[in-house]
């Protein structure tokens, strides 16, 4: 009994001391996870700046137009520790506006705009993913279901204008933009891209190849990969609101042998420029070409490219087709139907060895210049961001990682030096500040293609504006100049006059050899999507004197670091005005 006893007595002393060491160890681990917390928090709030610099955010972020949401979310009282706060204090005359105080002053607002620029990107609605329900064909589409048909995105039968939604394409949608065009046809693919056309696929496919529900409607069938649900939206364009499609493009000399020049042609007398325009866009060529009573259809091409275009009055100063000179000019016409020679685009199939930057100030048209290069090369571009609505027009490089190397070149806005010298090259555009500030602040307030409202341009947030980002524009190109390890310059008004040119030498850049065709095509849908539309802002002078006169140093200054690099200096326009 009593050597029973004494076991129970030793096993107790053990469970004992294995509760106690379990109890200080939890103490223990609680102690240490509560320490690693708060020493996070220290380095949230005082990374990159030192104790000294801690101001309230509402008291100063305010004098350079920049305020963080979350203080307005968050009003309780209490200093925010904010990053080079110390930038906004007044230098000396003698030192502001020069090189170093303009890379110091990028360098500590270059964590606010990051701040600004991720919040605004967290707001974008996340895309939706296809589901793997099952689909069918709803009745409350109004167009005609004529199948599934094989796409192939380099020889389109759709050969008419191409739209992308990756986040709300739906049937109906795709079916109105191809009517209003006066398209027959409506093909979808991919749950995302719409293209319209006048001719129906010849190759069909299987009915369960095409799978992809659309983005924005669930239920409804958009496609496949390399499928196309293709409607017949005939019964549609007489209730449809047309839309005038047809640009005139000028008076040119015509080519020698027009028929060896252009596949397709019609005589028709008292020929009328609708007449010509609906022949070729129902043949699915992009250009009309009228001569006398000879309608022509066709492309761009080396014999006849539409660079030199001629004075109008040698086609009798007239758009009307029977008018037009029958001898050595013609008039030529833009139709709705899209060049589809250099729509194609691609992710590289190898990684890059060589790490290509496409940088420049916001403002100074580097989703144009991506635009441009993507449909010269036939690769997509990257970008440093994530832009969820560039990404729904068709940049699908945006959804890519960054540094994934499988993209022609990388979009960036960034200016330190570590962001810089990640990059083994890069393409630097540059544009005048002055149209640079006022594409920003209206990308800020109205989109990528929108329009501030006066009552913006007469804020205060507009001067705030000028104050803060026009010193990031000049301070941009410094570092560059002086971090960057190859750099091609490139001047946003050189590329928009002498397209080819300037593109040929960007392409070049990046070890990329293009057919004269395919630069032709470029020429013909350089605009793309990225043209602004709508009201403009009222004719009035948004720079004050004050600000002419800051904007001014700084292009003097830039202008200076260019030549000094052995560059060309800003072109004459940037000239202080």
């Amino acid at each position: 009994m009593a050597k029973a006893f004494f076991r129970l007595q030793k096993f107790l002393r053990r469970i004992q001391f294995l509760l106690f060491f379990l109890t200080a160890a939890y103490l223990m681990a609680g102690s240490l996870l509560l320490l690693q917390r708060t020493r996070l928090v220290l380095q949230q709030g005082s990374r990159g700046t030192p104790t000294n610099q801690a101001l309230p955010v509402q008291e100063e972020v305010s004098r350079v137009g920049i305020i963080d949401p979350r203080t307005l979310q968050n009003p309780r009282p209490g200093p925010r520790l904010l990053v080079g706060m110390d930038a906004l204090q007044e230098p000396a005359l003698d030192q502001r506006h020069s090189p170093q105080w303009l890379m110091s002053r990028n360098s500590e607002l270059r964590q606010l705009r990051r701040r600004w620029f991720h919040r605004f990107t967290s707001e974008q609605e996340p895309l939706q993913t296809a589901g793997s329900k099952a689909m069918k064909h709803t009745a409350e589409h109004k167009g005609t279901y004529m199948g599934c048909f094989t796409h192939d995105s380099r020889e389109r039968t759709l050969k008419g204008a191409v739209f992308y939604d990756l986040r709300k394409m739906t049937v109906a949608h795709c079916q109105e933009a191809c009517a209003e065009r006066a398209y027959s046809y409506a093909g979808l693919a991919y749950g995302a891209e719409c293209y319209c056309g006048n001719t129906l696929p010849a190759a069909a496919a299987k009915p369960e190849q095409c799978n992809s529900e659309c983005k924005g409607e669930k239920g409804s069938v958009c496609g496949g990969v390399n499928r196309l649900s293709v409607y017949s939206v005939q019964q549609l364009r007489a209730g449809a609101r047309p839309r005038r499609n047809v640009i005139y493009r000028g008076c040119f000399r015509a080519p020698e042998n027009l028929t060896d020049t252009f596949p397709v042609s019609l005589i028709q007398p008292n020929l009328t420029v609708e007449m010509c325009s609906e022949f070729c866009s129902k043949k699915e060529f992009p250009l009309a070409v009228i001569r006398g009573q000879g309608c022509y259809c066709g492309y761009p091409t080396r014999h006849f490219s539409l660079r030199e275009g001629t004075d109008g009055r040698h086609c009798s100063g007239s758009h009307n087709a029977s008018s037009a000179a029958g001898g050595e000019y013609c008039l030529v016409y833009q139709t709705p139907v899209q060049d589809t020679r250099c729509t194609d685009r691609k992710f590289l199939t190898t990684k890059s060895k060589v790490f290509v930057a496409l940088s420049s100030f916001p403002g100074a048209g580097n989703t144009w210049a991506r635009h441009l290069i993507e449909h010269a090369t036939g690769y997509y571009t990257g970008s440093y961001y994530f832009d969820g609505a560039l990404y729904n027009k068709g940049f699908k490089g945006e959804k890519d990682h960054w540094r994934s190397r499988r993209t022609i070149c990388v979009k960036t806005h960034e200016s330190g030096k570590t962001e810089i010298e990640m990059f083994d090259s890069a393409i630097l555009l540059i544009r005048n500040p002055y149209k640079s500030l006022m594409a920003e602040f209206n990308r800020k307030y109205a989109g990528h293609l929108g329009y501030a409202t006066d009552r913006n341009w007469k804020s205060k947030e507009w001067p705030d504006f000028v104050n803060s980002y026009a010193s990031w524009w000049a301070s941009h190109v410094l570092e560059w100049l002086k971090y960057g390890k190859h750099l091609l310059i490139v001047h946003y008004e050189d590329l928009k006059q002498s397209l080819i040119p300037k593109l040929k030498e960007m392409v070049e850049f990046l070890n990329v050899t293009v057919t004269e065709d395919r630069l032709l095509c470029v020429e013909n849908n350089r605009d793309g999507n990225f043209k602004r539309s709508g009201a403009k802002q009222k004719n009035f002078e948004p720079f004050t004197q004050e600000m002419k006169d800051l904007i001014n140093r700084y292009i003097l200054t830039v202008d200076e670091a260019l030549r000094g690099r052995n560059f060309s200096g800003l072109p004459r326009e940037y000239v202080p005005r």
